[in-house]
């Protein structure tokens, strides 16, 4: 079905006829992105007549079917020009129930009429200046902030949330008076965090924790969407959001901390969401201010504690009886990558897996990799339990130190990698990143990744010749293991590793070899000061000038 067919159609056929042409155009263009110039003008027809039947009184089926074909045209830009009008922004937020009106949404045969709706404002919003413009005189904002409180803990009608949450995306993503509309005159920090802490269904043990079941079922795709569009709002309302000043607003950002502490140790349906749904927790903690991010790790309750070694004296029973030789190493293991100091690091660690999964991808470091090092230099920073726990993992004591500090394949070795990236933003972070681990040290760096990697951030912070950062921190030292201070006499503080001593040539050497070489060398020194000498003359005044 072309849209001349169509057209024709809607001028002059009933509802019923109108619905199945438009099924029909709506199937057959249904991954159409791209469309054939030729037609445009009969497109902007169509769409006009889309809104001519949607302003008459027809059925919800037949709405349902407008507005799909309206959404599929919508994609076209150079269409929406003549009929992104006020008039018809008001017929699609009066279908999407985005008015001032406290009812409840009860009937469940208007909800495909308010997704579609949505889906519609969303294309023509994104691809039409002018309907960006009429948004704000329109109050769109406040519109969908209402429709969002009636979706609370309504889960038939998440797609309705989804949708209405996406909206807000685009609207604070190309507005920024939306974003401090939606920040300070419509509440939108608590409103869409809790639209977030709705889509995992959470229960608080706490003020600032989530119960956690690590053995529960993934997200469903239509949750993870949900929380993904909130996340992405939340994000913009918050973009400018590095410091707090109030009591209030240092308790809004400790809550939606909380929730992202869960988000991130709750799993989407596949694995592709669940790196969707972490990435974008990721960008919006970088927007928490960094005081505000102790409520990341907790302490462990005494029940937990017990558990913990519980589990690990019946992995060690079971070593002993020989039923299992790996289960106390990675019980051990699990142990000491999850719990430090009596805290619970569990969000910590998925961090920590984040960033090294975003550096084995090896493309798009300054989008993927830069916002979750930025995040954890800034928490190791702040608060000594996250930094020391994180520098246990990623600078562990060191051992082996034949090896240079770039080769390998450890987290410690692939960060030394990114220290000389061509890419200058990715270079300086990761160096900033291990430069903080070490408590800003310049010895301390340099242990751990040789002059040559360093040299970079030392000349950029003037510390080429030792010291520290401006930066306080605890006065407690590393220890270091006993294969480390047996070889440090021979590593090579530019390279970072221990050198093989190279071999002496003088000791293959005959004794007239070695009287020619001396010579040789005597000769040199010779032709070198005769060359200085006439290099050095007299001026006129019997000064000495060069």
């Amino acid at each position: 079905m072309d849209a001349e067919g169509a057209l024709n159609t809607l001028r002059g056929g009933d509802a019923g006829a109108i619905e199945r042409v438009l099924r029909e155009y709506s199937e057959e263009h249904r991954a159409t992105f791209k469309f054939d110039p030729a037609d445009e003008e009969k497109r902007k027809k169509l769409c006009e007549g889309i809104f001519k039947v949607l302003e008459k009184d027809i059925t919800t089926s037949c709405q349902v079917t407008c507005l799909e074909a309206l959404r599929i045209l919508s994609r076209d830009k150079k269409v929406l020009v003549p009929v992104t009008t006020k008039e018809n922004m008001q017929i699609l937020m009066r279908l999407a129930k985005l008015d001032d009106s406290e009812a409840s949404l009860e009937e469940a045969a208007d909800f495909p009429v308010i997704v579609e709706s949505l889906k519609c404002l969303c294309n023509i919003v994104f691809n039409s200046q002018m309907a960006q413009k009429l948004s704000l005189e329109l109050n769109l904002a406040a519109m969908l902030c209402n429709l969002l409180r009636k979706c609370k803990d309504r889960q038939v009608i998440s797609d309705i949330k989804c949708f209405d949450l996406r909206l807000l995306f685009l609207l604070s993503l190309l507005h920024a008076d939306i974003r401090t509309q939606l920040r300070y005159e419509l509440q939108g920090l608590p409103l869409l965090t809790q639209a977030l802490e709705s889509a995992f269904s959470i229960k608080w043990t706490d003020e600032y924790e989530a119960a956690i079941d690590h053995n529960g079922p993934p997200l469903s795709p239509q949750e993870t969407d949900c929380a993904i569009e909130a996340l992405k709002a939340l994000f913009n309302v918050t973009v400018d959001s590095w410091n707090v000043h109030s009591e209030s607003d240092s308790h809004q950002f400790r809550v939606m901390a909380a929730v992202l502490r869960h988000c991130l140790l709750t799993m989407g349906p596949t694995e592709d969401k669940t790196e969707e749904l972490h990435s974008n927790a990721v960008n919006l903690l970088s927007n928490v201010p960094v005081s505000c991010l102790d409520v990341l790790i907790s302490p462990l309750a005494q029940d937990e504690i017990a558990q913990e070694a519980t589990t690990l004296d019946e992995s060690n029973q079971e070593t002993e009886t020989g039923q299992d030789e790996t289960r106390e190493e990675e019980a051990n293991l699990k142990y000491n990558t999850m719990v430090y100091n009596g805290m619970n690091m569990e969000a910590i660690r998925v961090l920590l897996d984040f960033m090294e999964k975003r550096i084995d991808k090896g493309s798009c470091y300054r989008e993927g990799l830069t916002p979750v090092l930025s995040l954890l230099t800034e928490c190791s920073r702040a608060h000594r339990n996250i930094r020391k726990f994180i520098k246990d993992q990623v600078l562990p004591p060191l051992r082996d130190v034949t090896n240079r500090p770039e080769v390998g394949s450890t987290v410690r070795n692939k960060l030394v990698r990114l220290m000389t990236h061509v890419d200058l933003g990715v270079k300086q972070i990761a160096a900033e990143f291990l430069f903080v681990l070490c408590k800003e040290r310049v010895d301390s760096l340099l242990k751990y990744t040789g002059y040559g990697n360093a040299a970079g951030l030392l000349a950029a912070r003037g510390l080429l010749a030792g010291g520290r950062g401006d930066h306080w921190y605890s006065d407690d030292e590393d220890t270091d293991t006993e294969e480390y201070k047996s070889a440090k006499p021979n590593i090579n503080l530019i390279t970072g590793h221990l050198e093989e001593p190279m071999p002496n040539p003088i000791d293959e050497m005959t004794e007239e070899q070695k009287e020619y070489e001396a010579m040789k060398l005597v000769n040199m020194l010779d032709k070198l000061s005769r060359c200085s000498l006439h290099y050095i003359t007299l001026d006129s005044d019997g000064l000495e000038r060069r």
